[in-house]
């Protein structure tokens, strides 16, 4: 199984066993999710890799319908938030940008094929 494969595998896996502490396995009550946050996202060594800022909103965020309720789609919404953070604090808010957009058209292409 690839990286991608395992981390979306733990993902279903994750909500699925906090979801299915109580009658509706479909979705997170309060009570799952507090104790989901409180297990999974609790490790010094992840928190080091995230601002605490960006789990604040992606927490912050999480019920986007304002049920009560966490479902799937609102879950992992959160953990691509979280994803997000992580990759922010390690490169910082403008890395990945094309800063030098239009510049230079032929940039990455093959010239050898024109």
């Amino acid at each position: 199984m690839s990286k991608l494969e395992a981390a979306i595998d733990a993902i279903v896996k994750v909500f699925e066993e906090y979801a299915g502490t109580d009658d509706n396995k479909k979705s997170l009550s309060n009570a799952e999710l507090k104790e989901l946050i409180n297990k999974e996202l609790s490790n010094p060594d992840f928190q080091s890799k995230i601002d605490k800022e960006d789990i604040d909103e992606a927490l912050e965020n999480i019920d986007k319908n304002h049920d009560g309720q966490v479902n799937f789609r609102e879950f992992s919404q959160c953990v691509a938030l979280l994803a997000k953070g992580c990759f922010k604090k390690k490169y910082g808010k403008d890395k990945g940008k094309d800063k030098d957009k239009g510049k230079d058209k032929d940039k990455g292409k093959d010239k050898g094929h024109r």
